[in-house]
């Protein structure tokens, strides 16, 4: 069956630009640049979130400040620094948009993919349940992202019975968050994790 990959992997966000536009990579002389994005929450809470795009796709002039749109895809990919996280979690851009009449701000995302690990079911210091998952959704060329996702409440306990190999279809936003990791000379470190923060699951 053919990939859709729309349907596979589609997220929209909406916020402000929160850095300068950097070089990320070159392929076959096709360049792409990376920003960060900054979208709140209801609570006031701000995701700090790695987009990349093509200027060949979608053309220049976006800097730091601006109020802006974006649809594409919640990609994975391998970090070749070797250092930190294997994976590393940005938003791929196929379509921006910028100006202030985009309105308010927007995280959306949803996944149908493959459940490869086992589900690990916890509880937080404040007594919340959490499930946490691996989901691996295919894309063309015989690929597959790696993207974390969490679960809470009830909806935890249901996923925390689910088994490898599970196909769910998830619905939910994206998500940063701040850790402190200490390194072998007990130095602390704070690192950002990236993860789905899920709304809801369908098996």
């Amino acid at each position: 069956m053919p990939i859709n990959e729309i349907n596979n992997n589609h997220c929209e966000l909406s916020g402000t630009v929160f850095s300068d536009i950097t070089l990320s990579h070159e392929i076959y002389g096709e360049k792409f640049y990376t920003f960060v994005i900054k979208t709140e929450r209801l609570s006031g809470v701000g995701d700090l979130i790695n987009v990349i795009f093509s200027k060949n796709c979608i053309g220049s002039g976006i800097k730091r400040g601006d109020f802006i749109s974006v649809k594409g895809q919640f990609r994975s990919y391998n970090n070749p620094t070797g250092e930190g996280s294997r994976l590393v979690l940005s938003v791929f851009a196929k379509e921006m948009a910028t100006g202030e009449e985009i309105g308010e701000n927007v995280n959306h995302i949803t996944l149908n993919g493959f459940l490869c690990k086992p589900p690990v079911y916890r509880l937080t210091p404040f007594g919340r349940e959490i499930t946490d998952i691996l989901l691996a959704v295919n894309r063309i060329h015989n690929k597959s992202d790696y993207i974390p996702c969490i679960i809470w409440g009830i909806k935890a306990r249901e996923a925390s019975s689910l088994c490898v190999g599970d196909r769910l279809t998830v619905y939910g936003r994206i998500q940063s968050r701040e850790y402190k990791k200490k390194t072998d000379d007990g130095e602390t470190l704070v690192k950002t994790a990236y993860e789905v923060s899920v709304g809801r699951f369908e098996i």
